[in-house]
């Protein structure tokens, strides 16, 4: 997520570099230095995840262990029954002649709201983590 976040700011980063930087090898040195600052924060913040994700996964409460893999786990099953699951059993019953009900359907907007939601909270939480912001 964070590379990403990276990919996507660096085309408008090196445009003010253009523009406020005149001499061009210049200006192509402070942008080869932004990119390997910004891989090299992006990298920094996915081994804090990374270590965040193993502190939480070896508590031994379920209601710190358990929660993220259980939204995670439940919307998986969602998105695979949405994306898999309908149109695989539809196909089927067309292939055998079955004429079946019409199958449950999820909300995706709000699976995904939630699925998103708590992904960018994860982050949000490895920031204030990273930053010594909580405990």
């Amino acid at each position: 997520m964070i590379s990403s976040i990276v990919s996507a700011l660096l085309p408008s980063a090196g445009k003010m570099i253009d523009r406020l930087v005149p001499d061009k090898n210049a200006a192509a040195k402070a942008k080869q230095e932004l990119e390997a600052e910004m891989i090299k924060a992006a990298t920094k913040a996915n081994l804090a995840q990374l270590e965040i994700n193993k502190v939480e996964a070896g508590h031994r409460s379920i209601f710190v262990a358990g929660w993220r893999p259980f939204i995670g786990w439940t919307c998986g099953v969602a998105m695979a029954w949405h994306f898999v699951g309908v149109p695989i059993t539809l196909f089927v019953a067309a292939w055998i002649g079955a004429d079946i009900p019409e199958l449950p359907q999820f909300d995706m907007e709000s699976l995904m709201t939630v699925l998103l939601g708590m992904l960018g909270l994860g982050g949000m939480r490895t920031y204030e983590k990273f930053k010594g912001i909580t405990k």
